[in-house]
């Protein structure tokens, strides 16, 4: 009987994503979301994803590449940032404490060409560790508009930059992420209470909503004492 439930399941996974390939919904070449995402959307274990991935390769709907799966951990404990690094860090278990120092307006004009807008909010956030460490430093801007040009006044709802933007109409539909390593600049060292000039782990995330409105960039300066990227290759992930 469980085998069949999850025979069911496995079946219902390849005809969704069979549908989303033949409609042209995912392009030829187009990478596919991660495995934890995909599990998440339908609703079943990464196994029977990982059957129903194998399912499609096998009728030469998808292929794989080396290095496809890969995420952040802190302390070796994995953080999927669907809602961002705080949610993240909470899913984990991980005991760190958010500090938000300050919401401003700023003009960035090097990114009216990319976002089609050059005045955003800019919230810049810390998280200590349970020892009293300064771990991270986030500096996300999001979009001057819709309401969000008030939170300097209103400040974040329950502390949260996705509940926040959830709340002005916005709802994260697809993104990028950069991942690399960056020496602390003096606002930046200061803030972390470092020496300017330290190497941090960078993280660059832009998400657009499902409507392909400009939602969020994110630079966060993540301490390689205990944030590491890890990475899955090969066909069995």
């Amino acid at each position: 009987m469980i085998r069949q439930v999850r025979f069911d399941k496995k079946t219902r996974v390849v005809h969704a994503l069979a549908k989303r390939i033949e409609q042209g919904e995912l392009g030829a070449g187009e990478r596919l979301p991660g495995e934890h995402e995909l599990a998440a959307a339908f609703d079943v274990s990464r196994g029977t994803l990982r059957e129903a991935l194998s399912e499609l390769k096998r009728r030469n709907y998808i292929g794989t590449q080396p290095g496809v799966g890969s995420v952040v951990t802190y302390d070796g404990v994995p953080l999927h940032q669907g809602g961002g690094w705080a949610q993240a860090l909470a899913a984990g278990g991980v005991q760190v404490q958010t500090e938000l120092l300050s919401i401003a307006s700023v003009e960035r004009d090097e990114f009216a060409e990319r976002f089609g807008r050059a005045r955003f909010m800019l919230v810049e956030r810390r998280r200590r560790a349970a020892d009293g460490s300064l771990v991270s430093l986030e500096r996300a801007l999001l979009p001057a508009c819709d309401g969000l040009e008030n939170l300097a006044e209103e400040g974040l709802l329950e502390n949260s930059l996705t509940a926040t933007l959830a709340a002005h109409g916005y709802r994260a539909g697809q993104g990028k992420q950069w991942i690399g390593a960056a020496p602390l600049d003096i606002d930046a060292a200061n803030q972390l209470q470092r020496a300017p000039g330290s190497v941090f782990l960078r993280v660059v995330r832009e998400t657009f909503d499902s409507r392909g409105r400009f939602m969020e960039r994110v630079e966060s300066y993540l301490d390689p004492l205990h944030f590491q990227l890890h990475l899955e290759f090969g066909d069995a992930q």
